[in-house]
């Protein structure tokens, strides 16, 4: 069963959008042995004072200093075809880390934010579980059947990755095959758990509780 706290990454990756102050995302930076910064979003990161273990993307937007100053834990991707998000995913996916949540990748630029959110189903399709976490929620990727525990009254948004039979336990409004993004979104729990069914990939959003 799939919740907001159970989740234990091993490794975070951070990017460049809105850094969060909501104590569940920054509690995985608390202790992390392998914090991965997107390309400049390290030149934030670093003025926090908590440790870094790698710099990863084209390095575009790294300044000078840093670059200078990190380069024994830089890995540059001159890759264009992909963001920097997806190489720090895919570089920690080939040294066998797969469980990751994702901080700061909302926010500040909407393009990416949705790039980035999106992104989730691509890595899931790879064999790994990452979880992007915002100060307000947690974007979940799934496929097929799956439950989830969260208090009665939680806001729950759903989007369809072409999944079809949707059906669901434990939600106010009931499950259709969506043929848009936003028709599964504003829905909430009746229960301290619930439960989807459904024939492919889908994103599920958790809001924290208040």
């Amino acid at each position: 069963m799939l919740s907001v706290n159970d989740f234990k990454p091993e490794a975070v990756i951070v990017g460049a959008g809105e850094f969060p102050s909501h104590p569940i995302p920054l509690k995985w930076l608390e202790g992390c042995q392998r914090v991965v910064c997107c390309d400049g979003a390290a030149d934030r990161y670093l003025e926090t004072g908590m440790p870094i273990w790698r710099i990863v993307g084209d390095c575009d937007s790294l300044s000078p200093e840093n670059s200078l100053r990190y380069a024994p834990i830089i890995r540059r991707f001159a890759d264009q075809e992909t963001n920097d998000q997806t190489k720090a995913a895919l570089y920690l996916h080939g040294k066998g880390y797969n469980h990751i949540a994702i901080i700061a990748a909302t926010g500040m630029r909407e393009d990416h934010t949705l790039g980035n959110i999106s992104l989730l189903i691509d890595y899931m399709r790879q064999g790994i579980d990452a979880r992007i976490y915002t100060d307000y929620g947690v974007f979940i990727p799934v496929s097929g059947n799956a439950s989830f525990r969260c208090p009665a009254g939680t806001r729950v948004s759903i989007f369809s990755f072409g999944a079809t039979k949707f059906r669901a336990e434990g939600l106010r409004y009931p499950l259709h095959d969506f043929t848009s993004w936003w028709q599964g979104t504003l829905n909430d729990t009746v229960n301290d758990d619930f439960s989807i069914e459904a024939d492919g990939d889908y994103l599920v959003f958790i809001n924290y509780e208040k």
